[in-house]
């Protein structure tokens, strides 16, 4: 396995479907630390952080629990870099490239940089041992959560007659589809901001993610937001998008788990072709050319767990032409070929038309959109 392919692999296993299969409680991209006795009120309180979007998890308290998936599986389960990566090869042996073997690891792989030390306390207890019960400390459920979701897209503005569709126009994205996919725009936000933290409270907004650590919504640079809409046209899940070329990172997301492609309705199970974009802007990009598209955050955002979702379908990849893009494409295209699923690549073969995407280009791009 090259350092490529060692990267492909371990971006797309979810490290919360990891940490939860190895006997760690996953809930809202936080859980408790695996040492608790380091922590005041044994870590009562979840300290440390699980990014699905990065494949990374951090505790806040103790600087040596952090790292990858791989890291994850040397802490959980006391053991090398390459017994960890053994044991995911076996446990996602469809994301293995064929006669892939280990890498060659020039660091100590007696454990993750920074691990435990040997007098460190024991680490998490065998996936075997049953799961304590939650405790009351949950400041919210599941369908609470929701519900807090859905109202805070409910107090935002159409985009009508806003910057956001000065934006979304200049990319050739128009009215229809912005009302088909329910595009919002925050267009007052310290009245949003205001609103949300006297109805919900500080806290609550922190644990669900709409605020930052200083207690403000995320929000104030990333004003236009897309929803993932479900198949009943409800979102629990969204990301926001800067307008200006100057803020980085220029997309937001929800903390947590991406759900499912944007545009998950185009996945109706029915025959028929399918195109996979990167990124929600190139996907409306298809959609207002009446073009069945589903998008993906980016190049490493695509689950394993979604390929049943592309049943009955043909795929285009489509992603960025430049090599990340190209790359992606590949890695993506052998997971649908290994589940017995057809995929091509817009424009194979057709490379020195005077039509073919350049290189850097985008979707978005190739219809004529502009920066």
């Amino acid at each position: 396995m090259t350092n490529e392919e060692l990267k492909q692999f371990k971006s797309a296993i979810s490290i919360t479907a990891v940490a939860q299969s190895l006997g760690v409680e996953v809930s809202h991209g936080k859980c408790r630390c695996f040492f608790p006795q380091r922590h005041s009120h044994g870590d009562r309180t979840p300290s440390v952080s699980v990014s699905e979007e990065h494949g990374s998890f951090r505790c806040w308290v103790c600087d040596d629990v952090r790292g990858d998936v791989i890291s994850l599986v040397q802490l959980l389960r006391d053991c090398s870099f390459v017994e960890a990566l053994d044991w995911l090869m076996e446990q996602y042996p469809v994301l293995v490239p064929s006669n892939a073997r280990r890498p060659v690891i020039t660091q100590n792989n007696s454990g993750p940089r920074n691990a435990p030390s040997a007098k460190a306390a024991p680490v998490v207890p065998p996936v075997e041992t049953p799961l304590p019960e939650p405790e009351e400390h949950e400041l919210i459920s599941e369908d609470e959560r929701k519900k807090l979701i859905l109202s805070f897209l409910k107090r935002l503005s159409p985009v009508d007659n806003t910057p956001a569709a000065a934006w979304l126009a200049r990319r050739r994205i128009f009215k229809p589809t912005w009302d088909k996919m329910l595009l919002r725009t925050i267009t007052d936000y310290s009245a949003l901001n205001n609103s949300l933290r006297e109805e919900f409270g500080t806290e609550i907004l922190q644990h669900v993610g709409l605020f930052n650590e200083k207690g403000n919504l995320r929000y104030y640079k990333h004003p236009l937001i897309f929803p993932y809409l479900d198949t009943g046209r409800r979102s629990f899940y969204f990301q926001a998008r800067a307008l200006d070329r100057e803020t980085k990172p220029k997309e937001l997301c929800l903390r947590g788990t991406v759900p499912f492609p944007y545009n998950m309705s185009a996945l109706d199970q029915k025959p028929g072709w399918i195109y996979l974009c990167e990124g929600v802007v190139d996907t409306l990009t298809m959609i207002g050319q009446k073009i069945n598209a589903v998008g993906i955050p980016g190049v490493r955002s695509f689950k394993v767990s979604w390929i049943p979702l592309f049943k009955n379908k043909n795929v285009v990849l489509c992603l960025d032409h430049d090599e990340a893009g190209r790359s992606g494409m590949e890695y993506i295209g052998n997971l649908f070929t290994q589940n017995g699923i057809r995929s091509v690549i817009l424009g194979e073969g057709m490379e020195n038309l005077p039509t073919a995407m350049k290189e850097g280009q985008d979707i978005n791009d190739w219809f004529g959109g502009k920066k």
